[in-house]
């Protein structure tokens, strides 16, 4: 339940931050409105995560996974560019959560 609660605060950071960059600095109501409500959930639902997994791995997954879905969202959906050491930048930051969750004694199996 721990990791369903993560992938959803995940994925309300990237909505958020999808609206955020659509609400061209807050002149635009509907994303502003749908980008203050993607991170009040997100953090919510960050501190019922937090309850059960430690802080510092909560946020490097919640981080990591949003940095790379974030690209991934601008890449396929607002053609921006990827370069070759964005794409190598985000694989060390995947390689980085996988480690987490397969090696660390931080985070229950």
């Amino acid at each position: 339940m721990t990791y369903f609660l993560l992938f959803l605060a995940i994925l309300a950071e990237v909505i958020a931050t999808t609206a955020l960059k659509a609400s061209d600095s807050f002149a635009k109501l509907g994303p502003s409105v749908v980008l203050v409500i993607g991170y009040a959930v997100s953090f919510y639902l960050l501190t019922i995560v937090m309850r059960s997994m430690p802080t510092g791995v909560t946020y490097a997954i919640w981080s990591g996974l949003g940095i790379v879905l974030i690209s991934l969202f601008g890449y396929f959906f607002a053609n921006e560019k990827l370069d070759l050491a964005a794409c190598l930048g985000m694989s060390l930051i995947v390689a980085g959560v996988v480690v987490i969750n397969v090696f660390s004694d931080t985070v229950s199996h």
